[in-house]
Order: C-alpha cells, then sequence, then structure tokens
C-alpha cells in the first residue's frame, strides 16, 4: 500500500507597514552594533587585522547611513529607533 504526501497550500502575507518598519529598526540596531563591534576591535587589531576592521568599519557606516535615510524616509524618528535600541540592551 502506498501512502501519498499531501502538502498544505498556505497562502503567502504580505507584511503590514508596521511589521516592516519594525525590521527597518531591528536592522538598524543590529548594524549599529555591529559598527561598534568592529570599532573595537579596530582599536586593539594586530597588523593582519587593521585592513579587515577598517572594510568592517567602513561597510557598516555605508549600511548604517542607508538604513538611517530609509527610516527617515518611512518618517521613523530617529529617537524612537534610541529608545527601541535602549530597551533591547537594558533586557
Amino acid at each position: 500500500m502506498t501512502y501519498e504526501e499531501y502538502v498544505k497550500e498556505s497562502k503567502i502575507v504580505d507584511k503590514s507597514e508596521e511589521e516592516k518598519n519594525l525590521e527597518l529598526v531591528v536592522s538598524i540596531i543590529k548594524t549599529k552594533n555591529e559598527l561598534d563591534t568592529a570599532n573595537k576591535n579596530f582599536e586593539y587589531a594586530e597588523e593582519g587585522l587593521i585592513d579587515y576592521y577598517s572594510y568592517q568599519i567602513k561597510a557598516n557606516q555605508t549600511k548604517l547611513d542607508y538604513l538611517m535615510k530609509k527610516a527617515q524616509k518611512k518618517g521613523i524618528a530617529l529617537d524612537m529607533v534610541n529608545e527601541i535600541y535602549i530597551r533591547k540592551n537594558k533586557a
């Protein structure tokens, strides 16, 4: 006897504007943390890693600038981003 496998089809649901905004804020916070880490690591980098951390700093700064402009266009206040960042880091 053979069994057939049935796959339940699920409807793809677009994210709400609020969910997209939250993802953007989370990305900003994550990128800011990565930039801070790269800056700290650069301070203590040995010869072979200086270029690596310089690249990470530049890449994260460029990404953060892009995300901040995107947030600004959407009307997400910088204070809101900072508030969420503070809440996340206190938890």
